[in-house]
């Protein structure tokens, strides 16, 4: 019987060879990219794809004009002046355009790609790929029925060290693996209460909310919506999403079959709804190098002072081996109490994902973090969200989709404002 893990490699193979095959019917053509947030992400990615041989930004879209000027600025030096749009189906209906690259809040990836998939738009999703598992799932059949490439913007799969890393512990030079660590720690500020509001001029805020609700508020708006349930995946989802992934890469994990976690608002007095203080547990069947279980940690204090997690560092990645443990600073590793192998991290890893991204456009690669990658991935945020809610440790059933719990399940999928469903696939 096939396994997930087996599954999943030949989804890739088949995408590669009959998928992506209408991609690179004319390898010759621009490859026209429309970039969807630009507060942050979208400002930082869009000179990456202008640079990126073959590809032009073709548009600019924010429901805030505000964030336009500083998305502009960056492309100076680019060839093509963008078009600017306020609503991302404008962009989405241009025959011309190849892609989509989604860098909105969490609560939009999902309705995003599966609008683009549908126009048969490639998309270039920021991570956690979705706001909830079965967003998530929709991507993929997304991805699927409309043969299109969805790369999820998990970058370290591309970052040479990692891929490294990976090769170093499945070669079986760190042993038996049975345990793995990533962790994030620093200040974040108090953000107090705030009342709702009228929007800043000229915002279209109802096109901000899209498929989510509520009153304007300056707390549930730019950036900090991160921390509200509705809009946001808190920090798990933030920067979770990068240690998990790694460690998911070079472990060579498929799905938890239980998950716990701990936490609370233990240090900010104000009205952030998501964890300043998390611990999520995930427990796998296997591991490398033969081992019978696995457990993967996940710990973020978004209080303490910049140095003072686990290693002394901030953000970091451990993998425990019984022939030495591999620790991630950053993206260069060393192994501790073994053989002393090091990496360090080789290029522009966001060039060249976004690089990787358009060669499986064109029919020349398979894409280093295709959507059910990400999608596997994103799960591990979502669950231990769902344990720290619910206060339940959650035995998951793969297959299903599901975990145990009826009280978990229901927060497996979300309401939709109407005009903002997300299509049935």
């Amino acid at each position: 019987m096939n396994t997930r893990r087996q599954f999943l490699a030949t989804s890739a193979l088949t995408l590669s060879a009959a998928s992506y095959a209408r991609a690179a019917d004319k390898p010759n053509e621009k490859v026209r990219v429309a970039i969807m947030g630009l507060r942050v992400r979208g400002k930082q990615l869009a000179p990456v794809f202008a640079a990126t041989p073959g590809v032009e930004v073709a548009y600019l879209i924010d429901p805030d004009p505000g964030m336009v000027k500083g998305a502009l600025d960056a492309l100076k030096k680019s060839e093509v002046t963008p078009k600017v749009e306020t609503d991302v189906r404008k962009a989405l209906d241009d025959k011309g355009v190849t892609a989509l690259v989604v860098c909105a809040p969490d609560h939009w990836h999902a309705l995003a790609t599966v609008w683009a998939a549908e126009r048969g738009k490639h998309v270039y999703v920021e991570k956690p790929v979705s706001h909830n598992v079965t967003e998530g799932r929709r991507m993929v059949q997304a991805a699927r029925k409309y043969k299109v490439v969805v790369q999820a913007g998990t970058q370290r799969r591309s970052q040479p060290s990692v891929i490294a890393a990976r090769e170093y512990v499945r070669s079986g030079k760190l042993g038996t693996v049975t345990f793995a660590r990533a962790w994030i720690g620093g200040p974040r500020p108090n953000i107090g209460f705030a009342k709702p509001e009228q929007p800043p001029a000229g915002v279209d805020y109802s096109l901000w909310l899209g498929p989510a609700s509520g009153e304007f508020t300056k707390n549930r708006f730019h950036y900090n919506w991160h921390w509200f349930w509705d809009l946001g995946t808190g920090e798990l989802g933030n920067n979770g999403i990068h240690g998990l992934d790694v460690a998911r890469n070079v472990c060579d994990l498929g799905a938890p079959v239980k998950v716990s976690c701990a936490g609370g608002k233990h240090f900010h007095d104000d009205e952030q709804e998501t964890p300043d203080t998390q611990i999520a547990t995930f427990d796998f069947a296997a591991g490398p190098g033969g081992a019978k279980g696995f457990t993967l940690v996940w710990e973020h204090r978004v209080w303490e002072k910049k140095g003072q997690g686990p290693e002394g560092q901030s953000y970091g990645i451990a993998i425990h081996g019984d022939k030495g443990t591999l620790v991630f600073d950053g993206d260069s590793w060393k192994v501790r109490g073994g053989d002393d192998a090091t990496g360090k991290p080789a290029g522009d890893m966001v060039g060249l994902h976004v690089r990787n991204f358009v060669d499986a456009i064109r029919g020349d690669a398979k894409p280093n973090a295709e959507v059910e990658v990400g999608h596997a991935s994103t799960l591990l945020c979502h669950l231990g969200n769902l344990a720290y809610r619910t206060g339940k440790t959650l035995k998951w059933d793969a297959k299903a989709e599901t975990t145990d719990d009826a009280g978990a399940n229901k927060l497996l999928a979300r309401e939709y404002r109407k005009g903002f469903e997300l299509p049935t696939v």
